[in-house]
C-alpha cells in the first residue's frame, strides 16, 4: 500500500484542527458542558471535529468516519475508516493543561495503518504510517531500549480508574514492579512511550476513537500498542503501550491476579 498520501493528509488535518482548539486553549469559552455519561465536551471539541469531517469529506468522500462528537458516518468504501478524537484529554483542555491531543487515524481492511497525535499546546506532532516510520516533528523515533519495568517509568491517566474497572492489584503490581510512575495522561502518554521517553502507558479503559492513531504508531517506533492480553486492538475497552522487551514482563504483571 502507498500509504503516504494518507499520513501526510491526516497529519496536515489533525495540525489544522489543533490550531483551531488554540482559540479556545485557556478562555472561558473552554467551559465544558457534560454528556450523557458524564464526560465533558466543548465547543472546540465539536468544531475541530467539523472541520476534521469536513477535511476528510473533500478529499475522500467515499470513507467511513467515526468520531467522538458525531459517532459514524458510513461511507461507500468502508474499508477505509478515518477514526477520530478531536481532543482527546478534555479534562485537561478545560483546566487549561496542555497536553491534550487531536487524534487521527485511518483503518484500512480493519488494520489501523496510519496515524497522527498532534498536541497543540506544545506544537508537538507524533505521526506514522506502514512501513514509513515514525515521526516527531519530523525526526524519526523509537522506543526506549531499557530492558527491565524497575528502570522505567510507568504512565497512567487516573489511579482510581483501575479499581473503578477491576484492574487495581494489576496496577499495585506495574507500580510496585516499575523504577517511576508519572500521570502524564490520555495520548500524551502513549505518545512518550512511542518516543522513548517512557516505558510503559497503561489505560484500563479506552475508546476506540481515543486511541485509532496508536497502533501504527507504537508499531512503527519498534513498540506495541494493544489490550491487556498482547492482542493489536483499538476495541477491547483497555490499552497499553509499552516497548516489544518489555511486553512478556508487562503482561506477566497484570496476568497474576
Amino acid at each position: 500500500m502507498h500509504l503516504r498520501p494518507y499520513l501526510e493528509f491526516g497529519v496536515q488535518t489533525a495540525y489544522e484542527a489543533g490550531r483551531l482548539t488554540l482559540g479556545y486553549f485557556g478562555t472561558e469559552a473552554a467551559r465544558p458542558e457534560f454528556k450523557a455519561d458524564d464526560t465533558p465536551v466543548t465547543v472546540a471539541d465539536r468544531e475541530a471535529e467539523r472541520l476534521i469531517r469536513e477535511r476528510i469529506g473533500a478529499r475522500y468522500p467515499k470513507h467511513a468516519i467515526l468520531g467522538e462528537e458525531y459517532g459514524e458516518a458510513e461511507g461507500s468504501d468502508p474499508d477505509h475508516r478515518w477514526i477520530v478524537d478531536p481532543i482527546d484529554g478534555t479534562k485537561s483542555f478545560v483546566r487549561g493543561v496542555p497536553l491534550y491531543g487531536v487524534l487521527i487515524g485511518l483503518e484500512i481492511e480493519g488494520v489501523c495503518e496510519v496515524g497522527a497525535a498532534y498536541f497543540p499546546a506544545i506544537d508537538e506532532m507524533v505521526c506514522a504510517a506502514t512501513g514509513e516510520g515514525c515521526y516527531r516533528n519530523g525526526r524519526r523515533v523509537s522506543v526506549s531500549n531499557t530492558q527491565s519495568l524497575a528502570q522505567g517509568v510507568a504512565s497512567y491517566t487516573d489511579a482510581a480508574s483501575f479499581e473503578e474497572h477491576g484492574r487495581w492489584g494489576a496496577w499495585l503490581r506495574v507500580i510496585s514492579a516499575s523504577g517511576d510512575t508519572r500521570g502524564w495522561s490520555d495520548s500524551y502518554g502513549h505518545a512518550l512511550v512511542a518516543t522513548g521517553r517512557v516505558e510503559l502507558m497503561l489505560d484500563p479503559i479506552m475508546d476506540p476513537w481515543d486511541c485509532g492513531s496508536f497502533p501504527p504508531i507504537l508499531r512503527e517506533a519498534g513498540g506495541y500498542f494493544g489490550d491487556w492480553s498482547g492482542n493489536e486492538t483499538i476495541y477491547a475497552n483497555e490499552a497499553i503501550s509499552t516497548t516489544r522487551d518489555l511486553l512478556p514482563e508487562v503482561l506477566s504483571l497484570i496476568r497474576d491476579r
